[in-house]
């Protein structure tokens, strides 16, 4: 078949698959080595992030070698198209050498306005999360289901979640911790996997700072396309990362934004 043949969705399957193919291998292995990327703090990265990206880069050579790439391990790379795939070949690192199920695969494309296709992977789960302009459909052990966001419109019934409990700065935490105190319930800790569940119709708000451009060019497109929302804390866009509000709808944004404003 022609690189034509395949549709954009048809390709970002096919990195998700060959990411899975990275991945699972080293996954709750007792042998898994982990090196160190940040100097002052502890910033992980595996053997399986690096194979993974580069089963996704090797796909995209073949199918997509106009496009431009971006990814965590190994940079950008120019293309010729005007478009760019976003790679994060396990976004929450922490998570995957603790056991956890709650990192992901991330994969977006975008043009010069931002991100239009997202797909979210759990490989060990076996979920897939895609959004774009032409689906918004999971799939997973319980067979596949269409993807639409909650309509909670009151900050005191939703369900709020972030990866890390004290979210970033001070004044970013104190931003976050108005939003939790009057949201119904606050958890931790799941990653990329919470931007799911937004797109799921399961969580209402998804709030973060110090994100990069392939932590969250995913989840925007995956949620925009199940019906929600995703700005930074001053409702701008969050494509190139920062500060990051993830909201099931407009109402239940504004709400949310109102109180980071202030941070």
């Amino acid at each position: 078949m022609t690189q034509a043949a395949f549709s954009d969705l048809d390709v970002a399957h096919r990195m998700a698959d060959a990411a899975r193919a990275a991945i699972l291998p080293h996954f709750r292995t007792t042998s898994l080595s982990t090196e160190n990327k940040l100097a002052g703090g502890f910033d992980p990265v595996t053997v399986a992030d690096r194979a993974a990206e580069q089963a996704m880069r090797a796909v995209l050579a073949e199918l997509r070698p106009a496009d431009g790439i971006l990814g965590e391990e190994f940079g950008s790379e120019p293309g010729t198209s005007g478009r760019t795939w976003v790679l994060d070949p396990i976004d929450g690192t922490r998570g995957f050498i603790s056991g956890t199920p709650t990192w992901g695969v991330l994969i977006a494309l975008a043009d010069e306005n931002g991100p239009f296709l997202g797909v979210i992977d759990q490989p060990y789960t076996g979920e897939r999360f895609c959004g774009g302009p032409e689906t918004a459909m999971m799939t997973g052990p319980l067979g596949e289901r269409p993807l639409e966001t909650r309509a909670t419109a009151a900050l005191e019934d939703a369900i709020l979640f972030t990866t890390f409990p004290e979210v970033g700065t001070a004044e970013e935490r104190a931003g976050f911790e108005r939003v939790s105190a009057r949201a119904k319930l606050t958890r931790y800790g799941t990653d990329c996997y919470a931007y799911a569940l937004v797109a799921a119709g399961q969580v209402d708000l998804v709030i973060e700072a110090g994100l990069n451009a392939y932590d969250i060019q995913a989840p925007i497109a995956l949620i925009q396309a199940a019906g929600g929302i995703v700005t930074d804390w001053q409702g701008n866009p969050a494509h190139q990362g920062g500060r990051a509000l993830a909201a099931a709808n407009a109402r239940i944004h504004a709400a949310a934004l109102e109180l980071l404003r202030q941070a």
